[in-house]
């Protein structure tokens, strides 16, 4: 468990000690990580959960636990909804043949009008003020204002490309799902896997590595599109015609990694 813990944390720690974030925040995160899983997902059926036990389960003292249930929680659910309303506009943008243009693309809509970014922002945000949707994409990059007013599309995919907090926050919600999906094929694999696979090979040549990358983002592009037009037919926020019981969130994520092995050095550490 260590060695996988290890090599785990690595990459986090990296991004950690770059954006300045200390040793004593991390401990504080996780000490109250371990406390709200301990109360809410380790009890004993039918008996209620005890500050003691939850002590006796994550190592820490009765006092330790109590403190960290007085406290909020480090959760930020309007940042959260504030991705999914924009991750929702610009897929509706891609995929809805209404805001394309004769090529097929998504087209540079004008802020009123049929087709227009309002009227775009009301059939995939809902009633939310097209405005702050707008100044959301604007603020991370995905869209530009043109100088006759019309707002382009810079990027097929809410990614923030102008803060590192806000590329932070998909970071944790993507490794979230991922660690989720490990841990769900650890304790039901057998008999309920969820589809987890990568493909790597690790003798490859620096002049292939282009290609490849170049690849991986069209296909991963197309499934991606793909499973969205799919998806956005069966979720009720986007048809509420959908009948049925019940609330789920699912979905599939890809991602590319790479690694120059050519130079690398081993250092002791002492």
């Amino acid at each position: 468990m260590s060695s996988a813990l290890y090599a785990a944390l690595r990459p986090l720690v990296r991004v950690l000690l770059r954006h300045g974030f200390s040793f004593k925040s991390f401990a504080q995160v996780a000490k109250r990580l371990y406390v709200e899983i301990g109360m809410n997902e380790f009890g004993i059926e039918g008996r209620p959960q005890t500050i003691s036990r939850v002590a006796v389960l994550t190592g820490l003292t009765r006092k330790d636990v109590q403190r960290v249930l007085n406290r909020g929680s480090f959760d930020d659910p309007q940042a959260r909804e504030r991705y999914n309303r924009a991750a929702r506009v610009v897929a509706g943008w891609v995929r809805d043949a209404d805001f394309a243009d004769e090529n097929g693309s998504p087209a540079r809509l004008a802020m009123d009008g049929n087709p227009g970014f309002g009227m775009l922002v009301k059939r995939y945000s809902g009633d939310v003020p097209a405005r702050a949707v707008l100044d959301e994409l604007l603020r991370v990059g995905t869209v530009r204002r043109l100088a006759d007013g019309r707002v382009e599309l810079m990027s097929r995919a809410y990614v923030p490309r102008t803060s590192d907090l806000d590329k932070i926050a998909i970071l944790g919600t993507d490794v979230a799902d991922l660690i989720t999906t490990i841990d769900h094929n650890l304790q039901q694999g057998e008999w309920n896997p969820f589809f987890q696979r990568k493909v790597m090979y690790d003798n490859l040549p620096k002049e292939a590595i282009a290609e490849f990358r170049q690849l991986c983002a069209e296909q991963a592009q197309h499934l991606v599109e793909h499973l969205d037009k799919w998806l956005s037919r069966h979720d009720r926020d986007m048809n509420p015609r959908v009948k049925g019981t019940g609330r789920t969130r699912a979905g599939l994520g890809l991602f590319y990694f790479e690694e120059d092995l050519s130079d690398r050095t081993w250092k002791k550490t002492r």
